[in-house]
Protein backbone atom coordinates (compact mmCIF):
# COMPACT_ATOMS: atom_id res chain seq x y z
CA UNK A 1 0.00 0.00 0.00
CA UNK A 2 1.40 3.07 -0.73
CA UNK A 3 1.43 5.59 2.54
CA UNK A 4 3.20 8.96 1.57
CA UNK A 5 4.03 10.48 -1.85
CA UNK A 6 7.38 12.80 -1.53
CA UNK A 7 8.79 14.23 -4.35
CA UNK A 8 11.36 17.72 -4.38
CA UNK A 9 10.09 20.81 -6.07
CA UNK A 10 13.66 21.43 -6.27
CA UNK A 11 13.54 20.13 -9.83
CA UNK A 12 14.79 22.64 -12.82
CA UNK A 13 11.60 23.96 -14.14
CA UNK A 14 10.59 23.52 -17.77
CA UNK A 15 12.34 26.87 -19.35
CA UNK A 16 9.98 29.18 -20.72
CA UNK A 17 12.82 31.61 -21.61
CA UNK A 18 11.54 33.13 -25.32
CA UNK A 19 13.25 36.15 -27.41
CA UNK A 20 11.67 39.30 -26.60
CA UNK A 21 9.35 39.28 -29.71
CA UNK A 22 7.55 36.06 -29.41
CA UNK A 23 4.54 35.43 -27.37
CA UNK A 24 4.26 32.20 -25.71
CA UNK A 25 2.77 29.37 -26.93
CA UNK A 26 -0.65 27.94 -25.38
CA UNK A 27 1.35 25.35 -24.18
CA UNK A 28 4.25 27.69 -22.36
CA UNK A 29 1.08 29.36 -20.96
CA UNK A 30 -0.13 26.45 -19.77
CA UNK A 31 2.77 25.30 -17.94
CA UNK A 32 3.55 28.58 -16.53
CA UNK A 33 0.14 28.79 -14.92
CA UNK A 34 0.17 25.04 -14.08
CA UNK A 35 3.58 25.77 -11.78
CA UNK A 36 2.09 29.16 -10.21
CA UNK A 37 -0.72 27.11 -9.38
CA UNK A 38 1.52 24.24 -7.65
CA UNK A 39 3.09 26.85 -5.92
CA UNK A 40 -0.43 27.96 -4.29
CA UNK A 41 -1.02 24.28 -3.53
CA UNK A 42 2.16 23.90 -1.75
CA UNK A 43 1.74 27.22 0.48
CA UNK A 44 -1.75 25.66 1.44
CA UNK A 45 -0.46 22.05 2.08
CA UNK A 46 3.05 23.19 3.87
CA UNK A 47 3.25 19.90 5.30
CA UNK A 48 3.27 18.29 1.30
CA UNK A 49 6.24 20.52 0.35
CA UNK A 50 7.79 19.11 3.72
CA UNK A 51 7.17 15.43 2.00
CA UNK A 52 8.44 16.54 -1.16
CA UNK A 53 11.81 17.66 -0.14
CA UNK A 54 11.26 21.36 -0.60
CA UNK A 55 12.15 23.14 3.10
CA UNK A 56 10.61 26.22 2.18
CA UNK A 57 7.25 25.62 4.53
CA UNK A 58 8.81 23.55 7.11
CA UNK A 59 7.96 25.77 9.84
CA UNK A 60 4.41 26.40 8.72
CA UNK A 61 0.99 24.35 9.53
CA UNK A 62 -2.37 25.36 8.15
CA UNK A 63 -5.62 24.36 10.09
CA UNK A 64 -7.20 22.45 8.07
CA UNK A 65 -10.07 21.62 10.83
CA UNK A 66 -12.06 25.28 10.22
CA UNK A 67 -14.77 26.21 8.24
CA UNK A 68 -13.02 29.03 7.09
CA UNK A 69 -10.11 26.41 5.92
CA UNK A 70 -12.98 24.09 4.11
CA UNK A 71 -14.69 27.87 2.48
CA UNK A 72 -10.91 29.00 1.25
CA UNK A 73 -10.64 25.17 -0.49
CA UNK A 74 -14.10 25.57 -2.61
CA UNK A 75 -13.19 28.78 -3.42
CA UNK A 76 -9.76 28.25 -4.67
CA UNK A 77 -10.91 25.13 -7.33
CA UNK A 78 -13.31 26.99 -8.70
CA UNK A 79 -10.70 29.43 -9.54
CA UNK A 80 -8.88 27.13 -10.48
CA UNK A 81 -11.92 25.67 -12.69
CA UNK A 82 -11.97 29.01 -14.56
CA UNK A 83 -8.46 29.57 -15.04
CA UNK A 84 -7.75 26.21 -16.51
CA UNK A 85 -11.13 27.22 -19.19
CA UNK A 86 -9.04 30.18 -20.29
CA UNK A 87 -7.42 27.77 -22.02
CA UNK A 88 -7.70 26.57 -25.68
CA UNK A 89 -7.64 22.39 -25.14
CA UNK A 90 -7.49 21.90 -28.82
CA UNK A 91 -4.12 24.39 -29.35
CA UNK A 92 -1.61 22.28 -26.04
CA UNK A 93 0.70 19.58 -27.12
CA UNK A 94 -0.80 16.24 -26.93
CA UNK A 95 0.79 15.80 -23.49
CA UNK A 96 -0.56 19.27 -22.11
CA UNK A 97 -3.90 17.97 -23.74
CA UNK A 98 -3.53 15.16 -21.45
CA UNK A 99 -3.03 17.72 -18.47
CA UNK A 100 -5.82 19.51 -19.41
CA UNK A 101 -7.66 16.88 -19.01
CA UNK A 102 -6.61 15.44 -15.82
CA UNK A 103 -6.37 18.41 -14.22
CA UNK A 104 -10.42 19.29 -15.13
CA UNK A 105 -11.22 15.53 -13.69
CA UNK A 106 -9.66 16.21 -10.32
CA UNK A 107 -11.21 19.51 -9.82
CA UNK A 108 -14.65 18.53 -10.76
CA UNK A 109 -14.48 15.80 -8.92
CA UNK A 110 -13.71 18.01 -5.89
CA UNK A 111 -16.62 19.84 -6.46
CA UNK A 112 -18.69 17.07 -6.59
CA UNK A 113 -17.34 15.72 -3.51
CA UNK A 114 -18.06 18.33 -1.22
CA UNK A 115 -21.48 17.44 -0.70
CA UNK A 116 -19.71 14.93 1.20
CA UNK A 117 -18.77 15.29 5.09
CA UNK A 118 -15.64 13.99 5.39
CA UNK A 119 -13.58 16.57 7.96
CA UNK A 120 -16.49 15.29 10.50
CA UNK A 121 -14.10 11.86 10.75
CA UNK A 122 -10.77 12.96 10.87
CA UNK A 123 -9.11 10.45 12.63
CA UNK A 124 -9.38 6.68 12.63
CA UNK A 125 -7.15 3.75 13.59
CA UNK A 126 -5.56 3.64 10.42
CA UNK A 127 -4.40 7.86 10.76
CA UNK A 128 -4.86 11.40 11.20
CA UNK A 129 -3.16 14.04 11.92
CA UNK A 130 -2.81 13.65 15.52
CA UNK A 131 -0.60 10.24 14.64
CA UNK A 132 1.15 11.73 11.68
CA UNK A 133 1.79 14.70 13.49
CA UNK A 134 3.92 11.85 15.55
CA UNK A 135 5.89 10.19 13.27
CA UNK A 136 7.17 13.16 11.92
CA UNK A 137 8.16 14.30 15.34
CA UNK A 138 10.13 10.82 16.23
CA UNK A 139 12.87 12.08 13.66
CA UNK A 140 12.71 9.61 11.54
CA UNK A 141 10.42 10.45 8.78
CA UNK A 142 9.50 13.32 6.52
CA UNK A 143 10.81 16.82 8.68
CA UNK A 144 14.16 17.06 8.65
CA UNK A 145 16.67 17.33 11.74
CA UNK A 146 19.83 18.03 10.71
CA UNK A 147 20.34 21.87 11.69
CA UNK A 148 19.65 24.46 14.34
CA UNK A 149 17.13 25.34 11.61
CA UNK A 150 15.31 22.25 10.90
CA UNK A 151 14.70 21.67 14.77
CA UNK A 152 13.52 25.74 15.03
CA UNK A 153 11.09 24.98 12.08
CA UNK A 154 10.01 22.28 13.93
CA UNK A 155 8.94 24.01 17.25
CA UNK A 156 6.99 26.22 15.38
CA UNK A 157 5.47 23.83 13.37
CA UNK A 158 4.47 21.80 16.44
CA UNK A 159 3.10 24.92 18.30
CA UNK A 160 1.11 25.78 15.39
CA UNK A 161 -0.61 22.36 15.55
CA UNK A 162 -2.29 22.84 19.00
CA UNK A 163 -5.58 24.37 17.88
CA UNK A 164 -6.17 21.67 15.42
CA UNK A 165 -6.83 18.95 18.24
CA UNK A 166 -9.50 21.49 19.54
CA UNK A 167 -10.27 21.93 16.26
CA UNK A 168 -10.72 17.99 15.68
CA UNK A 169 -12.79 17.76 18.69
CA UNK A 170 -15.32 20.21 17.21
CA UNK A 171 -15.45 18.57 13.92
CA UNK A 172 -16.21 15.21 15.87
CA UNK A 173 -18.87 16.67 18.27
CA UNK A 174 -20.41 18.22 15.20
CA UNK A 175 -20.71 14.88 13.43
CA UNK A 176 -22.10 12.96 16.41
CA UNK A 177 -25.26 15.68 16.14
CA UNK A 178 -25.50 14.76 12.50
CA UNK A 179 -24.92 10.92 12.63
CA UNK A 180 -21.47 11.11 11.02
CA UNK A 181 -19.17 9.21 12.79
CA UNK A 182 -16.76 6.21 12.59
CA UNK A 183 -18.37 2.89 13.76
CA UNK A 184 -18.11 2.15 17.50
CA UNK A 185 -15.63 -0.82 16.85
CA UNK A 186 -12.97 0.90 15.29
CA UNK A 187 -12.93 3.68 17.25
CA UNK A 188 -12.11 1.04 20.36
CA UNK A 189 -8.95 0.49 18.10
CA UNK A 190 -7.99 4.08 18.19
CA UNK A 191 -7.99 4.23 21.63
CA UNK A 192 -4.47 2.59 22.60
CA UNK A 193 -3.05 4.41 20.03
CA UNK A 194 -3.79 7.55 21.48
CA UNK A 195 -3.10 6.64 24.87
CA UNK A 196 0.59 6.06 23.55
CA UNK A 197 0.94 9.43 22.56
CA UNK A 198 -1.07 11.44 25.40
CA UNK A 199 1.72 10.61 27.98
CA UNK A 200 2.70 13.00 30.85
CA UNK A 201 6.21 12.94 30.65
CA UNK A 202 7.90 14.98 27.37
CA UNK A 203 11.37 12.68 27.66
CA UNK A 204 8.83 9.72 27.28
CA UNK A 205 7.20 11.22 24.44
CA UNK A 206 7.88 10.17 20.69
CA UNK A 207 8.29 13.52 19.95
CA UNK A 208 11.32 13.33 22.45
CA UNK A 209 13.40 11.11 19.93
CA UNK A 210 15.29 14.22 17.88
CA UNK A 211 16.42 15.56 21.63
CA UNK A 212 18.04 12.36 22.19
CA UNK A 213 20.04 12.28 19.19
CA UNK A 214 21.10 15.66 18.15
CA UNK A 215 23.59 15.88 15.00
CA UNK A 216 26.99 17.16 14.90
CA UNK A 217 25.87 20.37 13.05
CA UNK A 218 23.89 21.56 16.09
CA UNK A 219 25.82 23.54 18.79
CA UNK A 220 26.06 22.52 22.74
CA UNK A 221 24.50 26.43 22.97
CA UNK A 222 21.70 25.89 20.24
CA UNK A 223 20.83 21.75 21.69
CA UNK A 224 20.22 23.60 25.32
CA UNK A 225 18.07 26.28 24.17
CA UNK A 226 15.96 23.76 21.60
CA UNK A 227 15.61 21.25 24.36
CA UNK A 228 14.05 23.47 27.21
CA UNK A 229 11.72 25.11 23.85
CA UNK A 230 10.77 21.60 23.37
CA UNK A 231 10.02 20.13 26.92
CA UNK A 232 8.33 23.12 27.85
CA UNK A 233 6.16 23.20 24.44
CA UNK A 234 5.19 19.66 24.93
CA UNK A 235 4.53 19.68 28.97
CA UNK A 236 2.39 23.12 28.22
CA UNK A 237 0.56 22.43 25.16
CA UNK A 238 1.16 19.21 23.29
CA UNK A 239 0.73 16.47 25.65
CA UNK A 240 -2.27 18.28 27.52
CA UNK A 241 -3.55 18.56 23.83
CA UNK A 242 -3.19 14.81 23.35
CA UNK A 243 -4.70 14.19 26.73
CA UNK A 244 -7.66 16.54 25.56
CA UNK A 245 -8.68 14.53 22.48
CA UNK A 246 -7.77 11.22 24.39
CA UNK A 247 -10.35 12.01 27.09
CA UNK A 248 -13.06 13.06 24.26
CA UNK A 249 -12.19 10.30 21.86
CA UNK A 250 -12.76 7.92 25.06
CA UNK A 251 -15.17 9.83 27.15
CA UNK A 252 -17.86 10.99 24.62
CA UNK A 253 -17.24 9.89 21.12
CA UNK A 254 -16.71 6.21 21.32
CA UNK A 255 -19.93 5.52 23.44
CA UNK A 256 -22.06 7.37 20.99
CA UNK A 257 -20.06 6.25 18.02
CA UNK A 258 -22.59 4.47 15.46
CA UNK A 259 -23.16 0.40 15.57
CA UNK A 260 -23.27 -0.14 12.26
CA UNK A 261 -19.94 -0.30 9.73
CA UNK A 262 -22.26 0.58 6.26
CA UNK A 263 -20.87 3.77 4.64
CA UNK A 264 -24.53 3.78 2.96
CA UNK A 265 -25.79 3.94 6.19
CA UNK A 266 -24.66 7.28 6.90
CA UNK A 267 -26.78 10.40 5.79
CA UNK A 268 -26.20 10.20 2.23
CA UNK A 269 -24.45 7.33 2.56
CA UNK A 270 -25.47 5.30 -1.05
CA UNK A 271 -24.49 8.41 -3.35
CA UNK A 272 -21.50 8.83 -0.78
CA UNK A 273 -19.80 5.43 -1.21
CA UNK A 274 -20.79 5.60 -4.96
CA UNK A 275 -18.68 8.87 -5.48
CA UNK A 276 -15.63 7.16 -3.07
CA UNK A 277 -16.04 3.42 -5.75
CA UNK A 278 -15.67 6.16 -9.00
CA UNK A 279 -12.76 8.00 -7.15
CA UNK A 280 -10.64 5.10 -6.45
CA UNK A 281 -11.33 2.55 -9.77
CA UNK A 282 -11.55 5.57 -12.59
CA UNK A 283 -14.56 3.52 -14.25
CA UNK A 284 -17.90 3.51 -14.41
CA UNK A 285 -18.64 0.28 -12.61
CA UNK A 286 -21.31 -0.30 -9.87
CA UNK A 287 -20.72 -1.41 -6.19
CA UNK A 288 -22.65 -4.65 -7.96
CA UNK A 289 -20.85 -5.07 -10.81
CA UNK A 290 -17.25 -5.25 -8.72
CA UNK A 291 -18.75 -7.51 -6.42
CA UNK A 292 -19.69 -9.75 -9.13
CA UNK A 293 -15.81 -9.62 -10.32
CA UNK A 294 -14.74 -10.23 -7.23
CA UNK A 295 -16.85 -13.54 -6.43
CA UNK A 296 -15.18 -15.00 -9.90
CA UNK A 297 -11.66 -13.98 -9.15
CA UNK A 298 -11.80 -15.47 -5.75
CA UNK A 299 -13.42 -18.74 -7.27
CA UNK A 300 -10.71 -18.93 -9.68
CA UNK A 301 -7.60 -17.87 -7.13
CA UNK A 302 -8.72 -20.57 -4.90
CA UNK A 303 -8.32 -22.95 -7.64
CA UNK A 304 -4.49 -22.07 -8.69
CA UNK A 305 -4.14 -22.45 -4.79
CA UNK A 306 -5.36 -25.91 -5.18
CA UNK A 307 -2.93 -26.71 -7.77
CA UNK A 308 -0.15 -25.56 -5.32
CA UNK A 309 -1.37 -28.04 -2.82
CA UNK A 310 -1.21 -30.87 -5.17
CA UNK A 311 2.30 -29.62 -6.38
CA UNK A 312 3.82 -29.74 -3.03
CA UNK A 313 2.00 -33.34 -2.04
CA UNK A 314 -0.21 -31.82 1.12
CA UNK A 315 -2.66 -34.68 1.29
CA UNK A 316 -4.77 -32.90 3.26
CA UNK A 317 -8.00 -30.42 1.86
CA UNK A 318 -7.60 -26.85 0.25
CA UNK A 319 -8.42 -25.23 4.20
CA UNK A 320 -5.81 -27.75 5.69
CA UNK A 321 -3.52 -26.47 3.80
CA UNK A 322 -4.39 -23.04 4.81
CA UNK A 323 -3.90 -24.46 8.75
CA UNK A 324 -0.87 -25.79 7.87
CA UNK A 325 0.74 -23.04 6.15
CA UNK A 326 -0.74 -21.19 9.29
CA UNK A 327 0.65 -23.03 11.88
CA UNK A 328 4.09 -24.66 10.92
CA UNK A 329 6.68 -22.77 12.22
CA UNK A 330 8.69 -23.47 9.28
CA UNK A 331 6.93 -20.59 7.48
CA UNK A 332 7.59 -17.35 9.93
CA UNK A 333 10.63 -15.75 11.25
CA UNK A 334 10.69 -16.04 15.37
CA UNK A 335 12.69 -12.35 15.37
CA UNK A 336 11.66 -9.06 13.49
CA UNK A 337 15.52 -8.30 12.11
CA UNK A 338 15.67 -11.95 10.50
CA UNK A 339 12.48 -10.31 8.76
CA UNK A 340 13.77 -7.58 7.92
CA UNK A 341 17.39 -8.65 6.69
CA UNK A 342 15.38 -11.01 4.46
CA UNK A 343 13.87 -8.23 2.35
CA UNK A 344 17.42 -6.39 2.71
CA UNK A 345 18.36 -10.22 0.60
CA UNK A 346 15.42 -9.77 -1.95
CA UNK A 347 15.81 -6.06 -2.02
CA UNK A 348 19.53 -6.94 -3.62
CA UNK A 349 18.22 -9.95 -6.07
CA UNK A 350 15.48 -7.89 -7.23
CA UNK A 351 17.56 -5.25 -8.63
CA UNK A 352 19.56 -7.76 -10.19
CA UNK A 353 16.46 -8.90 -12.18
CA UNK A 354 14.50 -5.84 -13.64
CA UNK A 355 16.84 -5.23 -16.47
CA UNK A 356 14.91 -8.31 -18.26
CA UNK A 357 11.91 -6.63 -18.57
CA UNK A 358 12.72 -2.81 -17.95
CA UNK A 359 14.68 -0.47 -19.68
CA UNK A 360 13.77 2.15 -17.41
CA UNK A 361 14.57 2.45 -13.49
CA UNK A 362 14.34 5.34 -10.92
CA UNK A 363 17.61 7.43 -9.86
CA UNK A 364 16.79 6.78 -6.32
CA UNK A 365 16.89 3.87 -3.99
CA UNK A 366 15.54 2.69 -1.47
CA UNK A 367 15.44 1.37 2.28
CA UNK A 368 13.91 -1.75 3.70
CA UNK A 369 12.67 -0.01 7.69
CA UNK A 370 10.73 -1.60 10.68
CA UNK A 371 6.90 0.34 11.28
CA UNK A 372 7.05 2.72 14.43
CA UNK A 373 5.63 0.49 17.44
CA UNK A 374 3.47 3.29 18.60
CA UNK A 375 1.27 2.24 15.13
CA UNK A 376 2.35 -1.25 14.21
CA UNK A 377 -0.62 -2.72 16.11
CA UNK A 378 -3.02 -1.45 13.66
CA UNK A 379 -1.32 -0.45 10.86
CA UNK A 380 -0.98 -2.25 7.42
CA UNK A 381 1.82 -5.13 6.73
CA UNK A 382 3.92 -2.95 4.61
CA UNK A 383 4.11 0.42 3.02
CA UNK A 384 6.00 2.68 0.62
CA UNK A 385 7.09 6.33 1.59
CA UNK A 386 8.62 8.03 -1.13
CA UNK A 387 12.24 8.85 -1.47
CA UNK A 388 12.70 13.10 -2.01
CA UNK A 389 13.50 13.90 -6.08
CA UNK A 390 16.63 16.20 -4.56
CA UNK A 391 18.04 12.94 -3.36
CA UNK A 392 18.06 14.21 0.26
CA UNK A 393 16.07 11.10 1.67
CA UNK A 394 15.72 7.82 -0.13
CA UNK A 395 12.54 5.64 -1.13
CA UNK A 396 11.26 3.62 2.62
CA UNK A 397 9.82 -0.03 2.09
CA UNK A 398 8.42 -0.05 6.03
CA UNK A 399 7.83 -3.53 7.35
CA UNK A 400 5.17 -4.48 10.33
CA UNK A 401 6.66 -6.49 12.39
CA UNK A 402 4.24 -6.50 15.39
CA UNK A 403 2.32 -10.09 14.71
CA UNK A 404 5.13 -12.14 12.57
CA UNK A 405 2.74 -14.38 12.31
CA UNK A 406 0.99 -12.30 9.30
CA UNK A 407 4.07 -11.73 7.56
CA UNK A 408 4.78 -15.44 6.83
CA UNK A 409 8.38 -16.07 4.51
CA UNK A 410 6.23 -17.39 1.74
CA UNK A 411 4.81 -13.52 1.16
CA UNK A 412 7.96 -11.78 1.24
CA UNK A 413 8.68 -12.10 -2.88
CA UNK A 414 5.77 -10.93 -3.73
CA UNK A 415 5.06 -8.45 -1.02
CA UNK A 416 8.38 -6.49 -1.80
CA UNK A 417 7.99 -6.99 -5.97
CA UNK A 418 4.44 -5.22 -4.41
CA UNK A 419 5.96 -2.06 -2.18
CA UNK A 420 9.24 -1.81 -3.67
CA UNK A 421 10.95 -3.03 -7.35
CA UNK A 422 9.23 -2.56 -9.40
CA UNK A 423 5.90 -1.72 -7.53
CA UNK A 424 5.86 1.44 -5.76
CA UNK A 425 9.20 2.64 -5.91
CA UNK A 426 9.36 2.53 -9.61
CA UNK A 427 6.83 3.85 -10.36
CA UNK A 428 6.23 7.00 -7.91
CA UNK A 429 10.39 7.62 -8.64
CA UNK A 430 9.97 7.53 -12.43
CA UNK A 431 7.06 10.19 -11.96
CA UNK A 432 8.43 12.15 -9.56
CA UNK A 433 11.93 12.55 -11.63
CA UNK A 434 10.56 12.83 -15.12
CA UNK A 435 10.61 16.86 -15.02
CA UNK A 436 8.82 16.61 -18.12
CA UNK A 437 5.92 16.19 -16.50
CA UNK A 438 3.58 18.79 -14.48
CA UNK A 439 4.29 19.32 -11.07
CA UNK A 440 0.73 18.25 -10.53
CA UNK A 441 1.12 15.04 -12.27
CA UNK A 442 4.80 14.17 -11.11
CA UNK A 443 3.82 14.53 -7.39
CA UNK A 444 0.08 13.99 -7.31
CA UNK A 445 -1.47 10.52 -5.52
CA UNK A 446 -5.07 11.00 -6.97
CA UNK A 447 -5.42 7.54 -8.47
CA UNK A 448 -5.42 4.68 -6.39
CA UNK A 449 -6.45 2.40 -9.31
CA UNK A 450 -3.52 3.55 -11.22
CA UNK A 451 -0.82 3.39 -8.05
CA UNK A 452 -2.09 0.29 -6.79
CA UNK A 453 -3.18 -1.62 -9.97
CA UNK A 454 0.12 -1.15 -11.26
CA UNK A 455 1.61 -2.63 -7.89
CA UNK A 456 -0.29 -5.37 -7.76
CA UNK A 457 0.27 -5.82 -11.54
CA UNK A 458 4.19 -6.15 -10.61
CA UNK A 459 3.45 -8.76 -8.57
CA UNK A 460 2.01 -10.74 -11.58
CA UNK A 461 5.00 -10.60 -13.59
CA UNK A 462 7.40 -12.16 -11.02
CA UNK A 463 7.54 -15.78 -12.88
CA UNK A 464 8.80 -13.54 -16.13
CA UNK A 465 11.56 -11.56 -13.93
CA UNK A 466 12.50 -15.17 -12.77
CA UNK A 467 10.93 -15.01 -9.33
CA UNK A 468 8.76 -17.58 -7.69
CA UNK A 469 10.80 -20.73 -8.27
CA UNK A 470 9.50 -21.76 -5.34
CA UNK A 471 6.03 -23.46 -5.20
CA UNK A 472 5.41 -21.74 -1.75
CA UNK A 473 6.35 -18.50 -2.89
CA UNK A 474 4.21 -18.64 -5.82
CA UNK A 475 1.27 -19.52 -3.17
CA UNK A 476 2.33 -16.52 -1.63
CA UNK A 477 1.86 -14.58 -4.71
CA UNK A 478 -1.41 -16.22 -4.83
CA UNK A 479 -2.24 -15.64 -1.25
CA UNK A 480 -1.56 -11.69 -1.96
CA UNK A 481 -3.78 -11.51 -5.17
CA UNK A 482 -6.34 -13.49 -3.30
CA UNK A 483 -6.43 -10.74 -0.72
CA UNK A 484 -7.29 -8.06 -3.67
CA UNK A 485 -9.82 -10.41 -5.08
CA UNK A 486 -11.58 -10.78 -2.10
CA UNK A 487 -11.13 -6.91 -1.14
CA UNK A 488 -13.54 -6.64 -4.03
CA UNK A 489 -16.03 -8.59 -2.49
CA UNK A 490 -15.83 -7.50 1.32
CA UNK A 491 -15.58 -4.10 0.40
CA UNK A 492 -18.98 -3.73 -1.40
CA UNK A 493 -20.29 -6.21 0.70
CA UNK A 494 -20.01 -3.67 3.75
CA UNK A 495 -20.92 -0.69 2.21
CA UNK A 496 -23.39 -1.82 -0.40
CA UNK A 497 -24.89 -4.91 0.13
CA UNK A 498 -25.24 -4.88 4.37
CA UNK A 499 -22.23 -7.27 5.24
CA UNK A 500 -21.48 -6.90 9.11
CA UNK A 501 -17.90 -6.96 10.27
CA UNK A 502 -18.05 -10.39 11.30
CA UNK A 503 -19.54 -11.62 7.95
CA UNK A 504 -17.04 -9.90 6.29
CA UNK A 505 -14.65 -11.65 8.77
CA UNK A 506 -15.31 -14.94 8.08
CA UNK A 507 -15.36 -14.63 4.36
CA UNK A 508 -12.37 -13.69 4.26
CA UNK A 509 -10.91 -16.38 6.58
CA UNK A 510 -12.66 -19.46 4.71
CA UNK A 511 -10.94 -18.17 1.34
CA UNK A 512 -7.66 -17.69 1.98
CA UNK A 513 -4.67 -18.80 4.70
CA UNK A 514 -4.48 -15.05 6.26
CA UNK A 515 -3.99 -15.30 10.25
CA UNK A 516 -7.44 -13.74 12.53
CA UNK A 517 -5.56 -10.80 13.38
CA UNK A 518 -4.49 -9.81 9.80
CA UNK A 519 -7.80 -10.05 8.66
CA UNK A 520 -9.33 -7.68 11.29
CA UNK A 521 -6.76 -4.95 10.35
CA UNK A 522 -7.83 -5.10 6.93
CA UNK A 523 -11.71 -5.42 7.11
CA UNK A 524 -11.59 -2.91 9.19
CA UNK A 525 -9.41 -0.61 6.92
CA UNK A 526 -12.27 -1.19 4.41
CA UNK A 527 -14.78 0.31 7.32
CA UNK A 528 -13.24 3.66 7.59
CA UNK A 529 -11.77 4.02 3.99
CA UNK A 530 -14.72 2.44 2.06
CA UNK A 531 -13.88 2.35 -1.75
CA UNK A 532 -10.18 2.51 -1.84
CA UNK A 533 -9.07 -0.89 -1.56
CA UNK A 534 -11.29 -1.91 -5.10
CA UNK A 535 -8.73 0.05 -6.86
CA UNK A 536 -6.02 -2.70 -6.24
CA UNK A 537 -7.26 -5.21 -8.62
CA UNK A 538 -9.73 -3.17 -10.91
CA UNK A 539 -6.16 -1.44 -12.11
CA UNK A 540 -4.52 -4.85 -12.15
CA UNK A 541 -7.04 -6.21 -14.20
CA UNK A 542 -7.12 -3.32 -16.58
CA UNK A 543 -3.39 -3.22 -17.17
CA UNK A 544 -3.00 -6.74 -17.60
CA UNK A 545 -5.71 -6.30 -19.97
CA UNK A 546 -4.19 -3.61 -21.55
CA UNK A 547 -0.89 -6.01 -22.17
CA UNK A 548 -2.74 -8.55 -23.90
CA UNK A 549 -4.36 -5.96 -26.36
CA UNK A 550 -1.40 -4.40 -26.82
CA UNK A 551 0.01 -7.88 -27.46
CA UNK A 552 -2.50 -9.30 -29.88
CA UNK A 553 -2.21 -5.95 -32.06
CA UNK A 554 1.69 -5.80 -32.05
CA UNK A 555 2.15 -9.50 -32.37
CA UNK A 556 5.92 -10.42 -32.53
CA UNK A 557 6.82 -6.67 -32.86
CA UNK A 558 5.15 -6.24 -29.28
CA UNK A 559 7.99 -4.63 -26.80
CA UNK A 560 7.40 -5.95 -23.35
CA UNK A 561 9.85 -2.59 -22.10
CA UNK A 562 8.27 -0.49 -24.40
CA UNK A 563 4.73 -1.29 -22.46
CA UNK A 564 6.04 -0.80 -19.41
CA UNK A 565 8.13 2.17 -20.22
CA UNK A 566 4.51 3.82 -21.63
CA UNK A 567 2.56 2.70 -18.35
CA UNK A 568 5.28 4.09 -15.88
CA UNK A 569 6.42 7.38 -17.62
CA UNK A 570 2.41 8.42 -17.53
CA UNK A 571 2.49 9.89 -14.87
CA UNK A 572 -0.60 9.32 -12.24
CA UNK A 573 -3.36 9.02 -14.82
CA UNK A 574 -6.88 7.67 -14.80
CA UNK A 575 -7.13 3.79 -16.08
CA UNK A 576 -9.17 5.44 -19.24
CA UNK A 577 -6.31 8.17 -19.92
CA UNK A 578 -3.71 5.13 -19.39
CA UNK A 579 -6.14 3.19 -22.22
CA UNK A 580 -5.21 6.31 -24.30
CA UNK A 581 -1.28 6.74 -23.93
CA UNK A 582 -1.36 2.77 -24.69
CA UNK A 583 -2.96 2.23 -27.76
CA UNK A 584 -1.78 5.46 -29.13
CA UNK A 585 1.82 3.71 -28.46
CA UNK A 586 0.27 0.69 -29.96
CA UNK A 587 -0.83 2.63 -33.50
CA UNK A 588 3.22 4.01 -33.33
CA UNK A 589 4.31 0.79 -33.56
CA UNK A 590 2.44 -0.63 -36.01
CA UNK A 591 2.80 2.83 -37.78
CA UNK A 592 6.24 1.76 -37.93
Amino acid sequence: MRRRHALSLLATSISLSLPAWAAPTESQRFHQWLDAQWELTLKRQPILATSLGDPRYNDRLVDTTTAAYRAQARRETRQQLKGLAGFHKDRLAPKDRVSYSILKLDLEQDLAGERFPDWMQPISQIGGLPSFLAQMGTGESIQPFRTTKDYDDWLKRLALAVPTFDGTIANMRDGLKAGVTQPRAVMEKVLPQLQALAVTDPEKSLFWGPIKSFPDAVPAADRERVTAAMRKLLSTKVLPAYARLLAFVRDEYTPKARASTAWSDLPDGKAWYAYRVQQSTTLDLTPDRIHEIGLKEVARILGEMEGVRKQVGFQGDLHAFFKYLQDDPKFYFTKPEDLLAGYRELQKKINGLTPKLFDIQPKADYQVKEVEAFRAESAAGASYEEAAADGSRPGVFYVNTFNLKAQPIYGMETLSLHEASPGHHFQISIAQEDQSLPKFRRFGSHYTAYVEGWALYSESIGKELGMFTDPYQWYGRLSDEQLRAMRLVVDTGLHAKGWTREQAIKYMLDNSSMVESDVVSEVERYIVWPGQALGYKIGQLEITRLRREAEAALGDSFDVKGFHRVVLTAGQVPLPVLRELVMAWVAQRKAG
